[in-house]
């Protein structure tokens, strides 16, 4: 194997960019990821994240700029590159009529795992998954969490020292997500370094570092606290009221706020010292028969600033 170079970023671009014909989907985009650290990558539908990823997988060539993983360039160090990473889809990547073992054995495979190495691996997996005494088990008829657990052994069998994860807990409950990130936070201390899109706010937090994206540029960078500290204008007031979608309307149409929001049945407002509207929004709601339970200001949650900054 091609010796690694030496470099202080698992990845690193510098004015990436990639054209469609005349659409611009990602638009001169420059960040780095460290090794060893979870970066979240986070943007709307279309924003341009799948893009990016392809084509710091080198699955898509970009129409200008660079990247590197790990020192080697996408383009031109194309194998190199891929001897080191693993990916994850949304879908799992597996085969859901073999049996775990079966799907095991595929991936040791196409990844070039084979022997005594292989077996060792796919102890550690089984364990890692929780899947012991389950390797003649169809796939199809593991649970999403399980399934997930499989997937992401699969993803590292030959020990990548760079995962991609694309959405990987999309549709699963709350308890296997929480499992799958312990898992995460392992691997990352053993020195892997993560790169993982999610639509989920409260995974994102847990990100060492994160990128915004929007229509294609980026918008935000940096630890969940620092973007909370630099890209939040104003504070943030819950409300607790009847009929919330309506109240919402009547907020906007206000236009007295930075920001006007639903978080499930709560309305969240964002402007300079935001608690001095108390006495005017309670007016407002009151005038069109809207029952105020409670007003509070509350600390930001990274979802209100995603908010702010790609609005």
């Amino acid at each position: 194997m091609t010796k690694e170079p030496t470099n202080n970023y698992a990845i690193e671009t510098v004015d990436l960019t990639k054209r469609f014909g005349n659409f611009t989907a990602v638009n001169h985009v420059s960040f780095s990821v460290h090794r060893g650290e979870i970066f979240g990558f986070l943007g709307p539908n279309g924003a341009g994240k799948t893009t990016t990823m392809r084509m710091l997988m080198g699955l898509l060539p970009p129409s200008a700029g660079s990247v590197t993983v790990l020192g080697f360039d996408i383009v031109s160090q194309k194998v190199e590159v891929h001897q080191r990473i693993g990916y994850m889809s949304q879908r799992f990547s597996l085969y859901n009529d073999l049996t775990v073992a079966e799907n095991l054995k595929f991936f040791g495979g196409a990844y070039g795992v084979s022997g005594a190495r292989f077996q060792d691996r796919r102890e550690i997996i089984l364990d890692m998954a929780g899947l012991l005494g389950r390797e003649k088990e169809l796939t199809k008829n593991l649970s999403g969490g399980w399934r997930q657990r499989l997937a992401l052994g699969c993803a590292i069998l030959h020990e990548p020292q760079i995962l991609f994860l694309d959405e990987p807990t999309a549709g699963v409950d709350p308890i296997s997500r929480r499992e799958f990130w312990d898992l995460l936070y392992e691997l990352s201390n053993e020195g892997r370094t993560i790169f993982v899109t999610t639509h989920y706010m409260d995974e994102a937090e847990h990100c060492h570092r994160l990128a915004f994206i929007q229509h294609g540029k980026l918008v935000a960078t940096g630890s969940p606290e620092k973007i909370k500290a630099e890209k939040m204008q104003g504070q943030v007031l819950e409300i607790d009221c009847s009929a919330p979608d309506v109240a919402m309307g009547i907020l906007r149409r206000a236009d007295l706020f930075n920001e006007v929001s639903l978080y499930g049945a709560l309305i969240h407002v964002v402007a300079v010292d935001v608690s001095s509207f108390k006495t005017q929004i309670g007016k407002l709601l009151e005038k069109e028969a809207i029952k105020v339970r409670s007003m509070q200001e509350i600390a930001p949650s990274l979802e209100d600033v995603f908010i702010a900054s790609v609005s």
